[in-house]
């Protein structure tokens, strides 16, 4: 018989230099990859300057508070046909009840989740302070209705609505 005899190696300075430096390689290059797909999926900056940002938010609240104060009521209601085109009625009424009429709207239906599909509504004044608009290609789900009036060059009205479509 034969006996065998297997000597393990010894541990050396070099041995521990080469893992120690690989692990770190291995850790660095993920890192590295993680950083490039986080850097090219980041569409931008929401805002550019901060201080402009602000600086509209404040307009913002100022028109916020004369909507308020004009106390105009704009019932929408939308419609989705099941061709996919989308219907929006306004009755615009002011303070006191009596239509509102000669303002210029526009809107969009927003895609919560995607931008890219959100829809542009065409509003027509039809009469009687009724205005109505139409967009093309509405899927059903949730969407945002967001409505805008203009009057004399400055903007009178916004609403910002969550509404579900079927």
């Amino acid at each position: 018989m034969t006996s065998r005899q297997t000597t393990a190696k010894p541990i050396t300075g070099r041995f521990v230099l080469i893992v120690t430096v690989s692990f770190f390689m291995v850790v660095i290059s993920v890192n590295m990859v993680m950083m490039r797909f986080a850097i090219a999926t980041l569409p931008g900056t929401e805002v550019d300057s901060a201080y402009g940002a602000s600086l509209a938010y404040q307009k913002e609240i100022q028109a916020a508070h004369e909507q308020d104060a004009r106390r105009w009521n704009v019932d929408a209601h939308v419609e989705r046909q099941p061709d996919g085109r989308a219907t929006v009625t306004l009755h615009v009424t002011d303070a006191s009840g009596a239509p509102l009429s000669g303002l210029i709207f526009s809107g969009y239906l927003e895609r919560p989740t995607d931008r890219r599909i959100d829809q542009p509504l065409k509003v027509v004044e039809s009469g009687d302070g009724g205005y109505r608009g139409t967009a093309q290609g509405v899927a059903p789900g949730q969407w945002d209705l967001v409505i805008e009036a203009n009057g004399g060059g400055k903007r009178l009205f916004l609403s910002h609505n969550r509404i579900v479509l079927n």
